[in-house]
């Protein structure tokens, strides 16, 4: 067992519903700062300009990716999913997630997202509201950048002091 505090962050991103825009917000960051991301999705990925990442390609069953991340995800770790379920496991192993959309997802704020997102599928279910999620805007992008670069900002004090 290794000690998850001597440790440097990891990026994860959860390939699933992730915009490229997004990924390649993430892939300048972290080729600036030297942090390792490893990409988990159903199917392989090629980043761009063959960019040093780590590419796990998981099975097509049912949240196979989100289950690698919640089952390797250790403290300090950021992952990029809009997947509230698997934020809520994030935030359990002590890390932190954001949305494409730049929601943020912590130990402070989990268990209400959560709830909001378990009382809007069961709306949806019975009829109540339909439709799905706005599609990805600029305006999400720039969202999403500014709560990225505030939690890349930790991690870059992390990796100074280790």
């Amino acid at each position: 067992m290794t000690d998850d505090t001597k440790r440097l962050p990891i990026l994860w991103i959860d390939n699933d519903a992730c915009p490229r825009r997004v990924r390649e917000v993430i892939y300048k960051a972290a080729e600036r700062l030297q942090i390792k991301i490893i990409i988990v999705g159903n199917s392989y990925m090629k980043p761009p300009g063959g960019f040093p990442c780590e590419i796990i390609v998981v099975g097509s069953e049912f949240d196979a990716a989100d289950n690698y991340i919640a089952e390797h995800v250790l403290l300090n770790d950021l992952v990029i999913t809009s997947d509230v379920p698997l934020a809520d496991r994030v935030c359990t192993a002590g890390a932190v997630a954001i949305s494409h959309k730049g929601e943020v997802f912590d130990s402070a704020s989990i268990k209400e997202k959560l709830a909001i997102r378990n009382l809007s599928n069961e709306l949806r279910s019975g009829g109540s509201i339909s439709g799905g999620p706005p599609a990805f805007s600029d305006h999400d992008l720039k969202k999403f950048a500014a709560s990225f670069d505030r939690h890349i900002q930790k991690l870059k004090i992390l990796l100074t002091t280790k």
